[in-house]
């Protein structure tokens, strides 16, 4: 099947990929956008889990220190290439997180990290108060209550 400049214009613009991986996924779908964009999303996919074991050696290092040091943070971001360390908005990113870092004032990095002991006081504080509740709704109370906590007390907590 051949494939016209079109589909390959269409097809870029709705994914943003390059012109040589459009054209291969075209091929692969016989036409079929639908099908092209889905081999691509597949494509990245495999693309991302074989970037995932590269050494990122370059980097940027930010520091925030606050009022007169009474908080100081150091973050090191990563990347693969130093023309990326370099940039302005890499610089910037750093620098950001720094700052998220130190505003947030986190005890953990993640949960993981937070002593069994504060997850069991934490859960008897966000009990109280839920008496004459069903066990249900007591146990989604306590799970919120105690995820909140946690998100405070640790840097970073993804939502998932």
């Amino acid at each position: 099947m051949d494939i016209t400049l079109d589909q390959i214009k269409s097809l870029r613009k709705a994914t943003g990929a390059g012109v040589t991986n459009v054209k291969e996924a075209l091929e692969h779908s016989k036409g079929d956008m639908d099908k092209a964009i889905e081999y691509l999303r597949e494509k990245g996919i495999a693309k991302a889990a074989k970037r995932a074991d590269k050494q990122a050696d370059n980097g940027f290092i930010a520091h925030y220190i606050h009022g007169e040091g009474t908080i100081a943070v150091l973050v090191e971001l990563n990347s693969e290439t130093d023309f990326t360390a370099r940039n302005e908005s890499f610089r910037e990113l750093a620098h950001n997180i720094a700052l998220h870092i130190a505003a947030s004032k986190p005890e953990y990095i993640s949960r993981e990290e937070v002593p069994a002991e504060l997850v069991e006081k934490e859960s008897a504080l966000a009990k109280q108060g839920t008496e004459g509740k069903p066990e249900n709704v007591v146990e989604k109370i306590v799970a919120g209550r105690l995820d909140k906590s946690t998100k405070r007390l640790c840097c970073w907590i993804r939502s998932t």
